[in-house]
């Protein structure tokens, strides 16, 4: 996304089963290809797991 993503704002990159769509690419964003998923950020949902990155953008925002 031009300019970073917002937090609270859907990747354009997903498609409709949360995939990234430049996985294995070179124009993936850094911060992307760093994050490593561990069970304590997938949880037992995909749910859960989003509510994980919720919080972790939250915690992150600027401002």
């Amino acid at each position: 996304m031009p300019g970073g993503k917002p937090a609270g704002v859907r990747c354009i990159q997903l498609d409709e089963a949360n995939r990234c769509r430049l996985f294995g690419r070179p124009e993936r964003p850094a911060v992307c290809a760093s994050l490593q998923p561990q069970r304590e950020m997938c949880g037992d949902s995909a749910a859960q797991a989003l509510a994980y990155l919720a919080r972790l953008e939250r915690l992150t925002a600027a401002g």
